[in-house]
C-alpha cells in the first residue's frame, strides 16, 4: 500500500476529528476502522454538550473541527443550560438523532479531500529507532505513515459484563482489539484498566409518558457552530421526559449485588465518578430514596429510548424487574440490557502537551485511551492530536492551547500533568479562567489561531471578523448613547430594578442585574434598527463584554501575572537529581512527567509550593 502522512486508528469521535483536522490542513490520511458502518457511533447517550462539554464543542467548531456542524445538522432538541446564571456558566446541550449524527459525520469525512478509509483492525505498530512508521493490520497488511494517531476507545482488550456473563468486545456486537497494549507495554509503556457503563435501551411504545415530567427544548435555538447553518425550528423538536427511581426499585437492584461484576470483583477497572452506575448510586448515596432518570429519544424516526441515569451491569432479569417499578416503565420492553465494559488505557502523564507519546516519536494518543470519558473530551483531543501530527510530519512548530485560552487547554494540561486513575470528565470548576472561556466567545478566542495554521477556512475567519468589528461598534455606541427615564422605566419596574430619575448612558444601565441588551433594544423603538444591522450573537456578545468588563479585566490581569511562571521553560533533559533540596516525591514526579514549564510543574499532584520555589531559584541561577 502507499505511504500516508498520518494513519488514524479508530473512527470514533476522536478519530473522526483527528482525520478531518490533519486532512483539512493538507496531510494525506488513512482512517482505519473495524467497521465502516459504525463511524462516529454514539456508543452511549445520544447527546452532545452540557456543562463545560458544550464549551468544548464550541471550541472545536471555532478551530474548524466538525463536531459542532454535525450536531447542528442532527439535533432533535436544543437547550442552553444555566441561563439563570452568568454567561461563564451557560452551556449548550443538544439531544441528537443517533443514526443521523453518524451519517452526517461520514458524509463530511467522505467529502473531505485527502481522507482514505480502510476497514480492518490494527494489531501492531511499525516501530524503528523509537519512531512509529506505520501499522500492521489484522489481515496482515503493513501500511506506512509518517505519524500514527491511536484513538482506540473502549476496544483495547475490551470485556463486556452483564451480571455473571463476560463477553470479549469493545462495544455490544463488536469484537475487542488486541496486540497494541502488549506491544507498547514491552516498550516500557504503563497501561491500566478503566470501566464505563451504559443503560438499557427501551421500546418507547411500551412507556406511559403521562406519568413523567415533560422536558421541552428552548424556543431560541443557538446551536453549536458559529457558521450560519440552518437549524431545526422549536416546533420540530422532540421532548425528553423525567421520571424517578424509588425504594422498591432500589431493593430489587440490591438483590443482584452478589451477581454484579463490580461487587464480585470481576471488574478491576475504576468507573466514572460523575456518571456512576445505578448500583453505585444506591451504594454511595444510601440516604437517598430516589434518583432522577432522563428518558431520551434516540432519533426522529425510531421508537428506541435511552434511559439516562440507569447505567448498570446487573443481570438482565434484575434490570427488567427493577426498571418496571419506575413510574411510566411498568410495561417497559427491552431492546437491549445495560452493560459495563472494561478496557485498557495508558495513563496520560506519558504524553507531551501535543498528545505525542514521550517514549515513541510520531505516535499520538487521543480519547478514551488517555483515560477520559465523553464524546466531547475525545473529540477535542482528536482534533489537537490530528493538528499536531500534521504539524510534526511537515516540520512545523506544535500547536498548544494554554489553560487561559481554552477548556481544551485545561483538559490536556490536567491529563499530562496530573494523570487520572478514573475516567476524566470536564467541568467548569476545573478552569481557573472560566469568565474568559465562555461558550459565546470561543470563535473570538480561537478562530484566528486556527486560520493562521490552515485549518479554519476563509469563510469562518471572515464571519468571526465581522462579529468582532460589530461588537466593537455596538460597545462604542453604548458608551455614547443615553436613555431617557420614560423610555425604559416600565421595563425596569417589570424587572424589579429601580426606575431612572434622570437620563443615563446605556453602558452604565446594562451593568444592572437582570437587564440585558436585547431586551433594551426590543423596548425602545429607535434602537430596533440595531437588530436589523447586527446578528443576534454579535449584540449578545457586546452586551456581555460591557456588563462583565470588570470581571473580564480582573481575570486577564491574573493571566498576565501567571504568564511569567507559565512560560518559564524547563529543558527537556533537565537533571532534577542535581537539586538536593527537592522533596523525594517532587523529584520522582518531575523525573517521570518531565514538565515543559514551571507552570505545568506547579500543577503536578503531590508537588508542594516550596518545591516550585526551590526549582525556580535553581533555574534562576
Amino acid at each position: 500500500m502507499e505511504q500516508y502522512d498520518v494513519i488514524v486508528v479508530g473512527a470514533g469521535h476522536a478519530g473522526c476529528e483527528a482525520a478531518a483536522a490533519a486532512a483539512n490542513m493538507g496531510s494525506r490520511i488513512l482512517l482505519i476502522t473495524m467497521n465502516m458502518q459504525t463511524i462516529a457511533q454514539m456508543s452511549c447517550n445520544p447527546a452532545m454538550g452540557g456543562i463545560a462539554k458544550g464549551q468544548i464543542v464550541r471550541e472545536i467548531d471555532a478551530l474548524g473541527g466538525y463536531s459542532g456542524i454535525v450536531t447542528d445538522q442532527s439535533m432533535i432538541q436544543f437547550r442552553m443550560l444555566n441561563r439563570s446564571k452568568g454567561p461563564a456558566m451557560w452551556s449548550p446541550r443538544a439531544q441528537s438523532d443517533r443514526m443521523l449524527f453518524a451519517q452526517k459525520w461520514r458524509e463530511l469525512l467522505e467529502q473531505t479531500p485527502n481522507v482514505d478509509f480502510y476497514q480492518d483492525t490494527v494489531k501492531e505498530l511499525v516501530i524503528h529507532h523509537n519512531t512509529v512508521q506505520g501499522v500492521v493490520t489484522g489481515m496482515g497488511s503493513t501500511i506506512h505513515a509518517k505519524a500514527v494517531v491511536v484513538t482506540s476507545g473502549t476496544f483495547l482488550n475490551g470485556i463486556i459484563h452483564i451480571g455473571e456473563k463476560q463477553i470479549g468486545g469493545g462495544r455490544m456486537g463488536e469484537k475487542a482489539a488486541t496486540g497494541i497494549t502488549e506491544q507498547l507495554v514491552a516498550f516500557g509503556f504503563e497501561s491500566d484498566r478503566l470501566k464505563t457503563g451504559t443503560p438499557p435501551r427501551i421500546d418507547g411504545r411500551s412507556l406511559d409518558y403521562s406519568k413523567m415530567e415533560e422536558q421541552k427544548g428552548d424556543d431560541d435555538i443557538t446551536g453549536f457552530s458559529y457558521l450560519p447553518l440552518p437549524k431545526l425550528t422549536a416546533q420540530q423538536q422532540h421532548s425528553c421526559h423525567i421520571t424517578y427511581t424509588n425504594s422498591t426499585v432500589h431493593d430489587i437492584l440490591k438483590t443482584g449485588f452478589d451477581k454484579s461484576p463490580m461487587y464480585a470483583g470481576r471488574i478491576e477497572g475504576v468507573g466514572p465518578r460523575y456518571c456512576p452506575s445505578i448500583e453505585d448510586k444506591i451504594n454511595r448515596f444510601a440516604d437517598r430514596d430516589r434518583h432522577q432518570l432522563f428518558v431520551e429519544p434516540e432519533g426522529f424516526n425510531t421508537v428506541e429510548i435511552y434511559v439516562n441515569g440507569f447505567s448498570t451491569s446487573l443481570p438482565e432479569e434484575i434490570q427488567k424487574l427493577a426498571l418496571q417499578q419506575v413510574p411510566g416503565f411498568e410495561k417497559a420492553k427491552f431492546f437491549r440490557p445495560g452493560y459495563a465494559i472494561e478496557y485498557d488505557f495508558f495513563p496520560p502523564t506519558q504524553l507531551t502537551n501535543t498528545l505525542e507519546t514521550k517514549a515513541l516519536q510520531n505516535l499520538f494518543f487521543a480519547g478514551q485511551i488517555n483515560g477520559t470519558t465523553g464524546y466531547e473530551e475525545a473529540a477535542c483531543q482528536g482534533l489537537m492530536a490530528g493538528m499536531n501530527a500534521h504539524l510534526k510530519v511537515h516540520h512545523q512548530p506544535p500547536f498548544v492551547l494554554s489553560r487561559s485560552e481554552a477548556y481544551i487547554g485545561v483538559l490536556i494540561d490536567d491529563l499530562i500533568s496530573k494523570g487520572t486513575d478514573e475516567p476524566y470528565r470536564m467541568f467548569t470548576s476545573r478552569a481557573e479562567y472560566r469568565t474568559l472561556l465562555r461558550q459565546d466567545n470561543a470563535d473570538l478566542r480561537l478562530t484566528e489561531k486556527s486560520y493562521r495554521l490552515g485549518l479554519a477556512k476563509e469563510d469562518r475567519y471572515r464571519w468571526m471578523q465581522e462579529k468582532k468589528t460589530g461588537v466593537q461598534e455596538i460597545k462604542t455606541w453604548m458608551q455614547e448613547t443615553s436613555i431617557e427615564p420614560q423610555e425604559i422605566n416600565d421595563l425596569l419596574i417589570e424587572k424589579n430594578s429601580a426606575p431612572l430619575t434622570e437620563k443615563q448612558k446605556l453602558s452604565k444601565l446594562i451593568l444592572r442585574p437582570n437587564i440585558e441588551l436585547p431586551e433594551i433594544l426590543a423596548t425602545i423603538p429607535s434602537f430596533q434598527n440595531l437588530n436589523n444591522t447586527y446578528r443576534p450573537e454579535t449584540i449578545e456578545q457586546a452586551g456581555i463584554q460591557v456588563k462583565y468588563e470588570r470581571y473580564i479585566e480582573k481575570e486577564e490581569e491574573l493571566v498576565q501575572r501567571m504568564k511569567q511562571l507559565e512560560e518559564l521553560p524547563i529543558p527537556t533533559q533537565f537533571d532534577y537529581g542535581k537539586i538536593p533540596a527537592l522533596s523525594n516525591e517532587a523529584l520522582q514526579k518531575f523525573t517521570k512527567i518531565r514538565p515543559h514549564t514551571l507552570g505545568q510543574a506547579s500543577r503536578i499532584s503531590g508537588v508542594n509550593p516550596s518545591d516550585i520555589q526551590i526549582l525556580m531559584v535553581y533555574m534562576g541561577r
